[in-house]
């Protein structure tokens, strides 16, 4: 839960950094006002030189503007954490809602993803909010410590304990406070589920004279929700008494102590100086971060499990008909595979078997539109057969869990954004990760070229080689079991394909490519035929020695081109048949 918060802080320390410079001249009002008030009074109007004390003043009014300044700031750099925070989430959110989309059972409503998205939003708030009190209770604290310091050392005896105590008092009661919250909000949701349902159901409860029955449930819940109201109220009262204690006794025993500090030197100038920084800094700052923390930083507690609790619910909930599965291994088979497109088109796929063992790199080759890339469809659970079935990992492939598989087609897909978004939206990987993804696939050259991986995409300013590497270090990074590369290495020189290929085939798993030149068959360690009339399973050698078609293909070859052109004498549109 709180791996978001600080994945969120440690985005970008330069942020950081600047949130900090620009509450240092936020918090110079903290800083000067009761000096200044001090030298304004004992060495300014109390000693006859009104203009020494306009002078103080005068610098006083120049730190609020400096102040001014330094809060506008500080909203740019929270909004630089927040933003990106929120994207991580909703992404979260999106993400496993399109997981679950393809099943309409439990916890797949629309009205459960609209929950999670409005936590999301109150998450982002929170968030702003609660770095911005944390930050600015900081800074003033520290800034009213150093005046009090410079003013007279003495007033930290009456000021500090009282307020240490209130402090610690509020921080003590935020636990407990986080839980009675939660559980208002759970009481809250319950109601309106009760609310909902009983007026949507209003003609059916009065067709069955349930209405007492109806009643006597929503009443229930609203009973518990305002249970849960008076316990969260009770908890709140705390913050009442911790800001009593932190914030304004510290001022009453400055007065009261007012004798004892006139005998350690203190002056009219410097009791009033330093009630100001009590009742001026010190206090507002421990208000603001009681209101804070125990309204905007419960809020954030609670939003951040609530929308894990969501993800968990969904991820456990029983498995319903139309549900994505794990794969047991990578491995894919098709049985009695028939696919055309229409109903009274000729088959483009006839009767397929085909077993692609774990492991295993298969190089599938054929003339234009003999079916190549409507195999890697099916394999890939993008169609659904005819007849017949296609599994992968023991699963069928329609109903494959998306992190199992990956398939890249020719034109490979970038979306506008940074290069890292790009290379990790389909995993979570770690920098390390995705230099090793990057040398892997030859992306190293554009990472340079771009300046970096926080570097801008547009992908129209991307050459069609460039967008096939991004999508390949992409689909390196994921932790897919299977990967389908559907000519999808086209726009790349035979080096750079080359490179490509060999990094798949060493990061393990299946890999099924559909041959782009000679070359990727000579890579891999089998290679399917498909020539209209049935298909032939081999090795590159095997298949010279038995199959026309493929030494065809093989001698005809034009690496211009993005396929093959049949040989005279075969069909291209004619159906597949069997694999050995």
């Amino acid at each position: 839960m709180k791996r978001p918060v600080l994945r969120a802080l440690r985005r970008d320390p330069r942020v950081l950094v600047r949130l900090g410079l620009w509450s240092v001249l936020e918090s110079a009002p903290a800083l000067l006002i009761g000096l200044a008030v001090a030298r304004a009074i004992d060495d300014g109007f109390a000693a006859g030189r009104p203009a020494t004390g306009l002078a103080w003043l005068a610098v006083l009014g120049g730190a609020w503007l400096v102040a001014a300044v330094g809060a506008q700031r500080v909203v740019l750099a929270v909004a630089a954490i927040v933003e990106p925070f929120r994207e991580d989430l909703l992404s979260h959110v999106v993400e496993g809602a399109l997981d679950r989309s393809a099943a309409p059972g439990p916890g797949t409503e629309a009205s459960a993803v609209a929950r999670s998205n409005l936590q999301v939003e109150l998450a982002r708030d929170a968030l702003a909010s609660v770095v911005t009190v944390v930050r600015s209770f900081v800074f003033t604290a520290v800034s009213v410590l150093l005046g009090l310091m410079t003013l007279i050392p003495q007033v930290l005896v009456l000021v500090l304990p009282p307020f240490a105590a209130g402090l610690g008092l509020f921080l003590l009661s935020l636990p407990v406070l986080a839980r009675r919250q939660r559980a208002f909000l759970l009481a809250d949701e319950r109601t309106a589920e009760s609310v909902t349902a009983v007026a949507g159901g209003l003609r059916d409860i009065a067709a069955c004279a349930a209405e007492e029955r109806a009643a006597a449930a929503v009443g229930r819940r609203v009973t518990e929700q305002a249970e849960a109201g008076r316990a969260l109220a009770r908890v709140t009262a705390v913050r009442t008494l911790s800001l009593a204690v932190g914030g304004w006794s510290p001022a009453v025993l400055v007065l009261a102590g007012t004798p004892w500090l006139l005998s350690e030197g203190a002056g009219a100038g410097v009791i009033l100086g330093a009630l100001a920084y009590v009742t001026q800094s010190l206090a507002p700052a421990l208000d603001n971060l009681v209101e804070g923390l125990g309204v905007s930083g419960v809020r954030l507690w609670v939003s951040l499990d609530r929308i894990e609790e969501s993800a968990r619910t969904g991820a456990d909930r029983p498995l319903a008909a139309g549900d994505r599965l794990p794969a047991a291994h990578g491995g894919a088979e098709l049985r009695g595979v028939t696919f055309a497109y229409g109903p009274h088109a000729e088959p483009v796929i006839a009767g397929l078997d085909l077993s692609v063992p774990d492991g295993d790199h298969l190089a599938v080759v054929g003339p234009s539109g003999i079916g190549k890339s409507t195999l890697a469809g099916l394999i890939a659970g993008v169609l659904r057969p005819d007849a017949g079935e296609v599994l992968v990992g023991g699963v069928p492939a329609d109903r494959l869990a998306p992190a199992e598989r990956v398939l890249i087609p020719q034109e490979a897909y970038v979306f506008r954004g940074s290069l890292m978004e790009n290379l990790t939206y389909l995993a979570r990987a770690g920098a390390g990760q995705v230099d090793e993804a990057v040398a892997a696939v030859g992306l190293a050259g554009l990472v340079e070229r771009l300046g970096g991986y926080r570097a801008e995409i547009r992908p129209a300013l991307l050459s069609p080689g460039e967008r096939q590497l991004v999508a390949l270090a992409r689909a390196y990074l994921t932790p897919a079991r299977l990967i389908v590369l559907d000519e999808a290495t086209c726009h790349l020189d035979p080096v750079a394909e080359a490179r490509a290929e060999e990094a798949f085939a060493r990061r393990g798993g299946t890999l099924l490519v559909i041959a782009h030149r000679p070359a990727s068959a000579l890579r891999a360690r089998r290679v399917l035929v498909m020539d209209g009339t049935r298909v032939r399973l081999g090795t590159h050698g095997e298949l010279l020695a038995s199959s026309p078609l493929y030494a065809g293909l093989v001698g005809r070859w034009d690496p211009r081109t993005s396929s093959a052109e049949a040989p005279p004498g075969t069909r291209p549109d004619a159906p597949s048949g069997h694999a050995a």
